[in-house]
């Protein structure tokens, strides 16, 4: 569905998404320690984010990522069908909470049609 959110942890599947839109991985520039990545971030061609985020390699994205036990929610498409560029990263523990409360819900709506 177009303007629906996904969530995933899944390297490729995100690497393939951030990708398809020409978008690299970044860190948040002044953001990063001794030997550590910042603030990550994926950055668009054409966007705001050339003063203010440094490429970094996939291998350094991902290491970040899980060590900060994140989860990518995500678009495909805008509510108007075109590609989206939506994304943001949330803690996996949110991330397993909406998908448990998304699939309730849907179910209870189900189940209220059917009485």
């Amino acid at each position: 569905m177009a303007g629906e959110s996904k969530i995933t942890t899944d390297h490729d599947e995100i690497r393939k998404w951030a990708e398809a839109r020409g978008g690299k991985p970044a860190t948040v520039k002044r953001t990063e320690g001794d030997d550590e990545v910042g603030v990550l971030r994926i950055d668009f061609p054409g966007y705001s984010g050339k003063d203010t985020l440094e490429e970094i390699s996939w291998d350094e994205f991902f290491a970040k990522f899980d060590e900060k036990n994140l989860a990518f929610l995500y678009q495909d498409k805008t509510a108007s069908g075109g590609e989206s560029r939506f994304f943001k990263f949330v803690s996996r523990e949110t991330a397993e909470q909406k998908s448990h409360s998304s699939h309730g819900e849907s179910r209870d709506k189900k189940e209220s049609k059917s009485h």
